[in-house]
């Protein structure tokens, strides 16, 4: 029976831990001054530990960015940050509020969240 897979057993054969994790980055190279953002009040990243504080709706600790204004998924971010009284305010994005993300890319990138993801 040597080799066999029985119930309440398992095999793995070369396998790679994900030890190591990287923060997530959007690698759109565009200067994006002049698209849209959400600021809020600061907030505190919620995962365990971290001490990331947000001014902005963010993912993976990147400003999210929008480039019009009356996006419909900017409108609902806001909307949900005003809904958890996080005071939201639609913004012109400028370089020093930090590294930012597009909106799109983040989501296309399966919506990675408190920056950090395992490599690949």
């Amino acid at each position: 029976m040597e080799g066999e897979l029985r119930r309440g057993t398992s095999v793995l054969h070369d396998v790679e831990l994900e030890a190591d994790e990287e923060l997530w980055e959007d690698t759109g190279a565009d200067d994006r001054s002049g698209w849209y953002c959400v600021r809020t009040d600061p907030f505190p990243c919620p995962a365990e530990g971290c001490a990331f504080i947000a001014d902005f709706m963010t993912a993976a600790h990147l400003v999210l960015v929008w480039q019009e204004r009356d996006d419909p998924n900017l409108l609902w971010h806001a909307q949900r940050a005003k809904e958890v009284g996080r005071n939201p305010r639609v913004v012109p994005y400028e370089s020093n509020f930090g590294p930012s993300a597009s909106y799109y890319a983040w989501e296309a990138a399966g919506r990675p969240v408190h920056g950090v993801r395992g490599k690949r």
